[in-house]
């Protein structure tokens, strides 16, 4: 209970409410230890650490932790090197992810006591993450996208709106109108996986550059050339508030765009 992996009708189990019987009571199966990666020297881009806790800001095309097609070369590989103790942490002490080609702020736990803490707050919904997203096209107020996620019925692969997904919920707001774009500053109330990328896809203002839900807009000149360009998807985690696990002091980290991001905005401004 205290690791966040109970949870009652959904909310995470506390030990002062009472059930009356015909509540759902979830178990979630504890993460195993990562002693079974290898540390490998990666660099790393440390914005913050201490006894408990370390942030990252994570480049493009730097899977998280191995998995089917990615063993090693990850930023699990790489903190088992920066800090070998987190061998003795489940999953190398990443507790949310991002996607290889997002960029942007990740915390991670380097004690099983915070890795508890901070699993417990993403499970209470109040570690505060905002992204920056350029999307395509021009979207004209702020908004808000609550519809379920889940796997895309034919694409095995990919996610996609679907009742039969779980709740997800995203907030945005206008941070920029640009050439043929749009750049958002995006809260998530919920961390389902490709959840940005799917919402905004669904609205009809797709990720500029997302290769799976169809951020690619065809070359031309112009604005236009410079969107169709783009490797990748433009999407940033820019800003991270959580409350720290041992001081309970909360903490707030920001990160400005990588200079991919930021060179396609300056040409898009112009």
């Amino acid at each position: 209970m205290r690791a966040g992996r109970v949870t009652v009708d959904a909310a995470p189990a506390d030990v002062k409410r009472k059930v009356w019987g015909g509540e759902r009571v979830r178990l979630a199966e504890a993460p195993a230890a990562s002693a079974g990666y290898a540390a490998q020297a990666i660099a790393l881009a440390i914005v913050h650490e201490d006894e408990a806790i370390l942030v990252v800001d994570k480049p493009a095309g730097l899977v998280v932790h191995p998995g089917a097609g990615n063993r090693d070369g990850t930023l699990a590989n790489a903190l088992l090197h920066h800090a070998p103790a987190l061998a003795g942490v489940p999953r190398a002490g990443i507790v949310h992810r991002l996607d290889k080609d997002t960029t942007g702020l990740l915390v991670v736990a380097k004690t099983l006591a915070a890795h508890a803490d901070l699993v417990r707050q993403l499970a209470a919904r109040t570690v505060r993450r905002e992204y920056l997203a350029l999307v395509h096209g021009r979207v004209a107020a702020a908004g808000e996208v609550d519809a379920p996620i889940g796997r895309h019925p034919t694409a095995r692969t990919r996610m996609a709106v679907t009742a039969r997904g779980k709740a997800a919920r995203t907030r945005y707001r206008v941070a920029a109108r640009l050439a043929d774009a749009t750049l958002l500053a995006v809260a998530l109330e919920t961390g389902r996986t490709h959840q940005i990328r799917v919402h905004m896809r669904s609205i009809g203002h797709p990720v500029v550059g997302d290769p799976t839900y169809g951020g690619r807009a065809a070359p031309r000149d112009g604005a236009a050339a410079a969107l169709a360009a783009f490797p990748r998807q433009a999407l940033h985690a820019a800003r991270l508030g959580l409350v720290h696990p041992v001081s309970g002091e909360p903490c707030e980290w920001r990160s400005e765009p990588p200079a991919d991001l930021r060179a396609l905005l300056a040409a898009l401004r112009r």
